[in-house]
C-alpha cells in the first residue's frame, strides 16, 4: 500500500488521456479500521480541468488537517489515516465510470527536497539514528528502551543483553486499525545492550548505550520526526531556565482633590505574564545524530519530560532556537548541542 507524508506535497496525476476535459476526485480521509471505518461521504470533492489531456491533484495539505497527535509519557501512541480515493473523468464532454478506490496510508511525516516528489519513508524503524543513548539511573521512571516500528513491514523485536542473548522478545502483529500502524516496541530490563528487527527485507540492529550523569538533571525532548513517529532525544548537561515577562500599562489619573498619594501607582498594568525558557545542553552525542537534532528542529510537535519516579512531568514546547551549526568530529571533537526550548503556554494560566 502507498504512503503519503502530510508535511511534504503528494501529487496524483491521472492518466494522460486523449480528449479530457477534466477530472473529479473524492478523498475519504478517516481513523478506524481500513475501509471498514470508511465514511459514506467524502471528506472533500474536488475537480481540476484537463492541461495537456491530464489532471493533477495535491492532496496532502488536505489531509494534514485531519492529524491529531496525542502524547503521553506512559502510553506511546501515534495515528495514522487512512486517505482513501476514487475519480472520474470527463472525456469529449462525456463523464466516464467512476475508477476503484485507491488506498492510501498517512502519515505526519516528510521528505527533503532532494528525495523529489511523493517522498516516502519505506524503513521497518521509523527512525534515522541506529543508536540510542538512555539514563543509567534507576531513578529515572521513563528510561525505557522505546523503538518506533512500521507494522507493516516488522515482524519481531529482539532485545539482548551485551553477550548477545535475547532476554526480552517483542512480538509485532500485523493490523489494518489505524491506531497501530506504528508500534514502539518497548524493553524494559536495564541490561538491554541492542534490539534486532526482524521482518521484511535486511534485519536492523539498534544500539543501546547507557549514560550515567551524577551532576545535572536530565531532560528528554520527544519530537514527531520526520517518519511522523514519536522519537526522544536526552539532553544529560548543564540547563538554564529564563523568564521573560511582557506586560500592557497605562497612565493612571492618581489625584484626588488637587492632590495624590506618592504610594500609588501612576504607572499602572492592566495585564502582566510571561513566558519561561530553559536552555538545553545535549552532552556528547556521535557526529551520525547530527540528522536526529535537525528532525528535532524541524518538527512541529515537541515535549520535554522531567523528573524521577514515581510521577515524571511532561509538558508541551517549542524549539526557540531557529538555526543549528552542525558539527563533525575533525572540526569540534567532541560533539555537544545547545537548544533552546520555551514553554508552550503562558506563566499565569490565562486560558478563558
Amino acid at each position: 500500500m502507498a504512503k503519503i507524508n502530510v508535511r511534504s506535497p503528494h501529487y496524483i496525476t491521472t492518466t494522460v488521456v486523449t480528449g479530457l476535459n477534466s477530472t473529479s476526485i473524492e478523498i475519504y480521509v478517516y481513523t478506524g479500521t481500513q475501509t471498514t471505518s470508511r465514511p459514506t461521504t467524502p471528506t472533500y470533492n474536488l475537480e481540476g480541468f484537463a492541461v495537456n489531456n491530464e489532471v493533477t491533484f495535491e492532496i496532502s495539505e488536505l489531509v494534514k488537517d485531519y492529524v491529531v497527535q496525542i502524547y503521553t509519557e506512559i502510553n506511546y501512541s501515534t495515528e495514522i489515516l487512512w486517505v482513501d480515493y476514487r475519480t472520474t473523468q470527463t472525456i469529449n464532454g462525456v463523464k466516464q465510470t467512476q475508477s476503484a478506490f485507491i488506498q492510501l496510508t498517512a502519515f505526519n511525516g516528510y521528505g527533503y527536497f532532494e528525495d523529489g516528489a511523493n517522498p516516502t519513508n519505506s524503513s521497518k524503524l521509523l527512525q534515522t539514528n541506529e543508536k540510542i543513548f538512555l539514563p543509567s539511573s534507576d531513578g529515572v521512571s521513563f528510561d525505557k528502551v522505546k523503538i518506533p516500528v512500521d507494522t507493516t513491514l516488522t515482524r519481531t523485536v529482539f532485545f539482548r543483553d551485551a553477550s548477545g542473548t535475547t532476554i526480552e522478545t517483542v512480538t509485532i502483529p500485523t493490523t489494518t486499525v489505524s491506531s497501530t500502524q506504528v508500534a514502539y516496541a518497548t524493553g524494559t530490563s536495564i541490561d538491554i545492550d541492542s534490539a534486532r528487527l526482524t521482518g521484511t527485507g535486511t534485519d536492523i540492529i539498534v544500539n543501546i548505550e547507557r549514560v550515567t550523569e551524577c551532576k545535572y538533571t536530565q531532560r528528554k525532548l520527544t519530537f514527531v520526526n520526520k517518519f511522523g513517529a514519536l522519537q526522544y532525544i536526552w539532553f544529560n548537561k548543564k540547563s538554564t531556565e529564563t523568564l521573560t515577562t511582557k506586560k500592557e500599562g497605562f497612565k493612571r489619573n492618581i489625584v484626588s482633590g488637587a492632590t495624590y498619594s506618592t504610594l500609588k501607582h501612576q504607572d499602572a498594568i492592566l495585564t502582566k505574564n510571561g513566558k519561561e525558557k530553559i536552555t538545553l545542553n545535549s552532552g556528547y552525542y556521535p557526529e551520525s545524530f547530527n540528522e536526529v537534532f535537525k528532525q528535532m528542529e524541524l518538527s512541529e510537535q515537541v515535549w520535554m519530560t522531567e523528573g524521577v519516579n514515581p510521577s515524571p512531568v511532561t509538558r508541551p514546547v517549542t524549539v526557540t532556537s531557529s538555526s543549528l551549526a552542525f558539527k563533525t568530529q575533525l572540526n569540534d571533537n567532541l560533539i555537544n548541542y545547545t537548544i533552546e526550548v520555551e514553554y508552550s503556554n503562558n506563566t499565569i494560566n490565562d486560558i478563558r
